[in-house]
């Protein structure tokens, strides 16, 4: 599948990473609107306070985290770019808030989750006035844009994607503080979730103007598929971040798991996850040739074919595009690696609310 709005092509020149052995043969896509939508949201993440002064927008633009959605969703128009752009930025920044003292206390962290979570279910003449954390205020606005006249079972559909995401926050901060270490099936429950790919997904379908029916989307074999998407990225994501992980004193990171449970070295443990990885790419490539004759017997229309032909190369979209991007971002190097704990923006929930925090790191503590 191909668009008049997307070409391939050559990624920027590869930063030393341990991706060499992974196998994801898709060919990367990049959006021709990537320009205009990294302008766009380095100017929403102003406007929200997420990003303030001339450092932390160097530094977050040096990640060029835009590109990635540009990867995810070649073919999405000016409008729908800007949006993955801003709400992929709103990952990141979110994400980065937990890798410091806040990520170590349960409680504290499911106190600000459940702030983000109840916009979703907040109407326009509820809203409050002042929002009380620029994350909570730039979350209300991608949620209002990204549903608005969505049906509404994609509505609902994304919103508990969305919920078992940042609830999957307290779980990371339960598996920071709890002694022993978590089986890499018990991890890869987990890590599902918090990795954020099935709202990605969603997005794909405002993208390409559809939905998906409820009896495909929620059986296999499009479940199967979404799941070992979602563990390609998984697997790439942490062979390139266990260094900035290790730094941060994480354990949320299926290399650092088969490491410590298994006692074999840091180099051995990544040969290991790489092998699994492309081991789920040929399994997903498998079950993707028997779509076609699946929907034949389903007795699927022609226009039903067409959407999940689209879904699937969403999918294959996200898999490469993850490891592209991963391989040309900063945010993975020695020197994103270094800054893991002291990033400008990363105290947005405590600058807000300075009194929260502190209350909330007693009682969890």
């Amino acid at each position: 599948m191909n668009d008049q709005n997307s070409a391939a092509v050559a990624p920027l020149p590869p930063v030393p990473r341990r991706t060499a052995p992974l196998a994801i043969p898709f060919p990367a896509q990049l959006n021709p609107g990537v320009e205009v939508a990294r302008r766009h949201t380095l100017g929403w993440l102003h406007g929200y306070g997420m990003l303030v002064g001339e450092a932390a927008t160097e530094e977050y633009d040096a990640l060029r985290l835009d590109r990635l959605m540009a990867y995810f969703y070649p073919e999405a128009d000016a409008a729908r770019l800007a949006l993955a752009t801003d709400f992929n930025a709103w990952f990141f920044l979110f994400d980065d808030q937990f890798d410091g003292e806040l990520g170590q206390c349960p409680e504290s962290v499911a106190h600000f989750v459940d702030r983000v979570v109840r916009t979703m279910d907040e109407t326009p003449d509820l809203l409050p006035e002042e929002p009380d954390s620029p994350l909570v205020a730039g979350y209300r606005d991608i949620w209002q844009r990204i549903t608005a006249g969505a049906p509404r079972a994609w509505q609902l559909r994304f919103q508990g994607h969305w919920e078992r995401y940042l609830g999957a926050y307290h779980w990371e901060a339960q598996n920071r503080t709890r002694k022993g270490v978590l089986s890499l099936d018990q991890y890869l429950k987990g890590r599902r979730n918090s990795i954020g790919v099935q709202p990605c997904l969603d997005f794909a379908e405002r993208c390409g103007g559809y939905v998906l029916p409820r009896e495909l989307h929620g059986r296999p074999p499009l479940a199967e598929l979404r799941r070992l998407a979602a563990e390609v990225v998984i697997f790439v994501n942490d062979i390139v971040s266990v260094d900035k992980e290790l730094a941060a004193g994480d354990v949320n990171n299926s290399v650092i798991i088969l490491q410590r449970s298994t006692g074999c070295t840091l180099d051995q443990a990544v040969r290991r996850i790489v092998r699994t990885c492309n081991a789920r790419v040929e399994q997903f490539q498998q079950i993707a040739a028997t779509l076609p004759a699946t929907l034949k017997e389903l007795g699927m229309p022609a226009d039903v074919h067409d959407h999940v032909a689209h879904y699937v190369w969403s999918m294959r979209n996200l898999m490469t595009g993850n490891l592209v991007w991963s391989q040309e971002t900063p945010r993975y190097d020695d020197t994103g690696t270094a800054s893991v704990r002291s990033r400008p923006w990363a105290d947005l929930f405590a600058a807000a609310d300075p009194g929260g925090f502190p209350a909330q790191r007693t009682a969890g503590s």
